[in-house]
C-alpha cells in the first residue's frame, strides 16, 4: 500500500505537447505537485509584480501630489512677490513726486537766470 501511495504522489498526470514552442515541439511531463508548485509560483510572481506595480503607482501618485503642492506654494509666493512689487512701485512714485515737489520749492535747486540777475 505504501508503495502505491508514493506512486500516486509522483505519478505523471499531465502530458503537454508543445508543438508551437520554440524548442522544436518536444513533449514535457509534469507531475501534479510540479503543476501546483508552478501555479503557486505564478501566483506569487503575479502578486509580487502587482505589489511592485502598486507600490510604484503609489510612489508616483505621492510624487505628483507633492509636486502639485510645491507648484501651488510657488504660485502663491509669486503672487505675493508681485503684490509687494506693485506696492514698492507705488511708494517709489509717491517718493519721487515728493522729492520733485521739494526740489521745485527749494531755492537751492532753482535754475539760475544770469541775465535777470545782472539787470
Amino acid at each position: 500500500m505504501e508503495g502505491e501511495m508514493e506512486e500516486e504522489d509522483t505519478a505523471f498526470t499531465n502530458i503537454s505537447l508543445a508543438d508551437e514552442s520554440a524548442d522544436g515541439g518536444t513533449a514535457t511531463l509534469h507531475s501534479k505537485k510540479e503543476d501546483e508548485y508552478f501555479a503557486m509560483n505564478c501566483d506569487m510572481d503575479g502578486d509580487t509584480e502587482n505589489q511592485v506595480e502598486l507600490e510604484e503607482k503609489t510612489r508616483l501618485i505621492n510624487q505628483v501630489l507633492e509636486l502639485q503642492h510645491t507648484l501651488e506654494d510657488l504660485s502663491a509666493r509669486v503672487d505675493a512677490v508681485k503684490e509687494e512689487n506693485l506696492k514698492l512701485k507705488s511708494e517709489n512714485q509717491v517718493l519721487g513726486q515728493y522729492i520733485e515737489n521739494l526740489m521745485s520749492a527749494s531755492s537751492v535747486f532753482q535754475t539760475t537766470d544770469t541775465k535777470s540777475k545782472r539787470k
